[in-house]
């Protein structure tokens, strides 16, 4: 669960190439083709709600969503 007001950089992993519509929504997120043709966005959401609305996206455009993944930030520091 992603808890709010911590931002965590995720991975979606979505079939095919991504149309100038979807790169277009997807402002502030890294897009990137791989070599099987599906597309790999990875980026900041700040809340459970915001990965939500994200992957709300790709179905409202038509994208099947292959994976979502949270990427490794490295060591945390601990309080």
């Amino acid at each position: 669960m992603i808890r709010i007001g911590a931002p965590h950089v995720v991975e979606v992993l979505v079939r095919g190439r991504a149309g100038p519509s979807l790169v277009a929504a997807l402002e502030g997120f890294a897009v990137t083709t791989e070599p099987g043709g599906d597309t790999r966005v990875t980026g900041s959401v700040t809340d459970q709600s915001m990965l939500l609305g994200l992957l709300q996206l790709f179905s409202d455009l038509g994208h099947e969503v292959i994976s979502v993944n949270p990427v490794d930030d490295g060591p945390t520091k601990e309080k």
